[in-house]
This record gives C-alpha cells, sequence and structure tokens, in this order.
C-alpha cells in the first residue's frame, strides 16, 4: 500500500503550507515573529549573525514568540565557505528549533544532529542526483529550488522538478522559486509539493532591516529586470541588472576562468570571491551606494509596494 506523505502543516504544526524563506541579510527576528503570527513558518539564515551568541540570543527571542501555529527554524550553509556551521549546528540543537534547512553541500552530520533532538531538516537540491543523496541520509523533505528561484537558483522548472522529486525520492517536496501570488501558490500545489519557501515578495517589507532602495528596487522592478551573474561567489546568482551590474558584466572574465580551472588555487580562489562578493552585497543592501548589487528573483513582479510580512503573507493566504 503506497504511503501517504505528510502536509507541510502536519510536519511544522501550521496552519498554512508556507515557509518565508531564508535571505542572506534581509530575514530578521521581527520578520520571523511576523509570519508565525500568521501561522505560517519563517526561516533565518545562521550566517545573518556573527557569532554564534548572536545566533543563540536570536533562537531564544523565537523559542519566546512562537505561537500555536506558527514554526521556525535556522538556515546552515554546509559547504567550505561556512566555517562556522559546526558551531551554528550545535547551537541550534542546545537551543531548539523546529527545523533547520541545508544548503549549498552534504548535510549529513546535520541531519544526524538535529533528528537525535526532534529537529527537521529540510534539504535545498536543484535535482535528482541531490535530491537521491539526501534522502539516503534520511532528511524529512526535499525543498525544490527551481530555475525561478533569487539567489542560488536551480535550472530545471517547477514542475519537472517536483515531479521528477516525487517520483523517485519517496519524499514530501516543498517549491522554492517564482511565488509570487496565490495562484502561483496553487499551481505548485497542484504539481505535487506540499508547500512552499517563498522569499524574494519579502524582501520589500517594512521589517526588512535593509536600505530603502533595495526595498523600492523590488517595486520598481520586474521579472524582465532579473539576470544571472557569476560575479558574486562563481556560483550563478540571480540579480537586479542595475546600471551598476550593466557596467561591470554577469560572466566571468578571462583570469577568473583560468584560476577556477587550477586545481592548487580553485578552493582558495572560490572563498576569496566568495567573502569579495559576499561584503559587496551587504555593503549595497545596508546603505545606499553606487555598488547596487541586489539579490532578488523574478517573483518581485508582483511586489507593487512596501508593506509588512502580514500584509505579504495575505496576499497567499
Amino acid at each position: 500500500m503506497k504511503q501517504t506523505k505528510q502536509t507541510l502543516e502536519q510536519i511544522l504544526g501550521i496552519q498554512h503550507p508556507i515557509i518565508v524563506a531564508p535571505m542572506f541579510l534581509i530575514s530578521n527576528v521581527e520578520m520571523v515573529i511576523a509570519a508565525m503570527q500568521k501561522n505560517v513558518a519563517g526561516c533565518i539564515p545562521a550566517l545573518n549573525y556573527r557569532t554564534p551568541e548572536k545566533l543563540k540570543e536570536a533562537i531564544q527571542q523565537l523559542q519566546k514568540a512562537k505561537t500555536d501555529k506558527g514554526a521556525f527554524g535556522i538556515n546552515i550553509i554546509v559547504n567550505k565557505s561556512n566555517l562556522k556551521y559546526k558551531e551554528q549546528l550545535k547551537v541550534c540543537c542546545e537551543e531548539g528549533v523546529d527545523f533547520i534547512i541545508t544548503s549549498l553541500g552534504e548535510p549529513k552530520e546535520i541531519i544526524v544532529a538535529a533528528h537525535k533532538k526532534g529537529i527537521k531538516v529540510f534539504c535545498d537540491v536543484v535535482n535528482l542526483k541531490h535530491g537521491l543523496k539526501v534522502a539516503s541520509f534520511g532528511c524529512d523533505a526535499l525543498i525544490a529550488v527551481n530555475n525561478m528561484a533569487g539567489g542560488h537558483r536551480g535550472d530545471i522548472g517547477a514542475e519537472e522538478l517536483i515531479t521528477l522529486l516525487n517520483q523517485y525520492c519517496g519524499l514530501p517536496v516543498i517549491s522554492a522559486g517564482g511565488i509570487g501570488t496565490k495562484e502561483e501558490l496553487e499551481k505548485v500545489l497542484y504539481y505535487g509539493a506540499i508547500g512552499v519557501s517563498i522569499g524574494s515578495p519579502f524582501i520589500a517589507s517594512k521589517e526588512a532591516n535593509i536600505s530603502k532602495e533595495y526595498k523600492q528596487a523590488c517595486v520598481d522592478y520586474g521579472a524582465k529586470d532579473i539576470v544571472v551573474t557569476q560575479k558574486i561567489s562563481g556560483t550563478p546568482c540571480t540579480v537586479i541588472n542595475t546600471s551598476y551590474v550593466k557596467k561591470t558584466g554577469t560572466k566571468e572574465t578571462w583570469i577568473e576562468c583560468l584560476l577556477n580551472r587550477n586545481k592548487r588555487l580553485k578552493k582558495r580562489i572560490k572563498l576569496l570571491r566568495y567573502k569579495k562578493g559576499t561584503n559587496d552585497v551587504q555593503n549595497a543592501a545596508t546603505t545606499a551606494t553606487y555598488k547596487t548589487v541586489w539579490v532578488a528573483g523574478p517573483s518581485i513582479e508582483h511586489t507593487k509596494k512596501i508593506e509588512s510580512v502580514k500584509s505579504i503573507i495575505d496576499r497567499f493566504i
């Protein structure tokens, strides 16, 4: 007899099948509390906190503010660019979170440690190969990052990716990318997702602690203005095509390509590029600067004004 997969509401104890996605520099405690008050889940990147102590404080605040039908989680980058991930995992397990989302690396260690504490683990995947691998480690659900996602996106459309993962992985699938309206949310549920992870529409929220210019850009620009750049970390990333992005280009230079092919230097170069790209994005996100590298996805097409997290959630429920 075929086993029925749990819904996202059942897995997290929430009322609506929505996760307010973790976004570097943008997600914060205030946003997640607002999400929980609307009976959905919210998630914050661990990297938004410079020290384990700051991460611990944030989790404690979220624990105190948690609602009966809300949930919260932390996103951990697992690859070697995140030198703090073991400390971040330790804090999450000691303090207690509802779920952890893993990105950009092998999550086996996180799954084992989290499950010992009763914490759910959802893994970002962009294709079937990654889905099968993390499923073999025993994660609780797959986050299908499709080709409409903001930031580091996949290459496969939502319907195809959800269908593949459902067919071969045997785990619940949460769709990430391209959700800007209730109709788009319902479409991916029809494809077979149990819920959605929504990020870009919340960039232009009142609670986001970023510059007014960044928020207003998400209002003024649309889907046609989103481009993929390799300039930030060497990994394709979606950004708003501002005049600065147009000037600097989105492709790697011949020198960068050459260095990336050098086996001895590749890892060090990528780490340095990641650090520089992260600093550029942070400077642009928090201050008015001519170096406007604003990360966003095409779902900003439906962002018409800067409003509260609760009002944005109302758009979907």
